[in-house]
């Protein structure tokens, strides 16, 4: 009876070794850092929304394309750990019609394979890998717009580039993931008429953004204030090779009537030479010169400096 009584009272220390409650410390890290994103990404729909806010929001190009292949996940991955606002990506459709995220019609500079995007299958293309900056591959594969989204979900804001052709399908999976409030859908030289007609009762269920060449459309300001009396875009994203356009002086208006101010800091051709290749030495009258504009969104090639900078500016988080 005694050794009966040995055994019971072992057997029940083992059960309640093997059966003691989880590490709570390890779920509240967890559970914090879910409610850390969640309210990033409140504060960034409420500076999204806000239109006059002094805060600059950083758009990572391809996303952070110089430390991953562009549009790649871990390009979406790097972004959310820089503390980015937002994240430029390109979509293509494949010969089976599946959206894929892409910067060229072709497949050459920027994955192993050669040719159209259109001529092969999803299932062709899941094959390939894609080239770093260098133009050597890696390990990375061409993400399907549906992995892109659910890679930023919940975390980092999204626009989408060579989309509008697609809307269609793309507005199919934005609903499936549950990422709408999140996605921002930008046009090129399209008319209010041409919008309304395209996305319908849609545009009450997205964000969207026109983008205005101010090189070229000579009635920039019509095509503005149309815009802002008829749709009322969530932002303006700004094209112009000179910075003689009086619109530029004019960001203000368009920001009190509700609309941000977009501006690409790519290459001079986009913004009359206000680039970040050259910020890298001329920083400040660089990017300082859209601050002093006014302008309240920046797509950048550089987002680690651009950050940096408007972070000493007191302009960012």
């Amino acid at each position: 009876m005694k050794n009966k009584l040995i055994v019971l009272m072992v057997s029940t220390a083992l059960y309640c070794t093997c059966n003691k409650a989880p590490n709570t410390s390890k779920l509240n890290v967890s559970s914090q850092a879910s409610q850390n994103q969640v309210n990033r990404l409140e504060n960034l729909l409420a500076t999204l929304n806000n239109s006059t806010s002094n805060d600059i929001m950083v758009i990572a190009h391809r996303g952070d394309w110089r430390n991953a292949p562009e549009n790649s996940l871990q390009a979406i991955k790097n972004c959310i750990d820089l503390g980015v606002d937002m994240v430029e990506i390109d979509v293509r459709k494949t010969k089976d019609h599946e959206l894929v995220v892409l910067h060229d019609a072709t497949l050459d500079r920027t994955t192993t394979g050669k040719g159209p995007v259109s001529e092969y299958t999803l299932e062709a293309l899941k094959t390939l890998h894609l080239k770093n900056g260098t133009g050597r591959p890696t390990h990375h594969r061409i993400p399907t717009l549906r992995e892109a989204l659910m890679t930023a979900k919940g975390k980092v804001l999204v626009n989408l580039d060579k989309c509008y052709d697609y809307f269609d399908e793309a507005f199919k999976i934005i609903q499936e993931t549950g990422t709408a409030k999140q996605v921002v859908i930008k046009g090129y030289d399209k008319s209010v008429s041409d919008v309304k007609s395209d996305f319908g009762a849609k545009l009450d269920s997205i964000i969207f953004m026109p983008i205005i060449n101010l090189d070229k459309q000579v009635d920039a300001e019509d095509i503005i204030e149309a815009y802002q009396h008829e749709i009322k875009p969530l932002a303006f994203e700004f094209v112009f090779s000179t910075d003689t356009s009086k619109v530029l002086n004019k960001f203000s208006i368009i920001k009190k009537r509700g609309s941000k101010v977009w501006v690409n800091s790519l290459w001079k051709s986009l913004n009359a030479g206000y680039e970040d290749d050259v910020a890298l030495v001329h920083t400040d009258s660089i990017y300082g010169w859209y601050v002093e504009k006014g302008v309240n969104m920046i797509q950048t090639d550089r987002p680690e400096l651009l950050l940096n900078y408007l972070r000493t500016k007191n302009l960012h988080d």
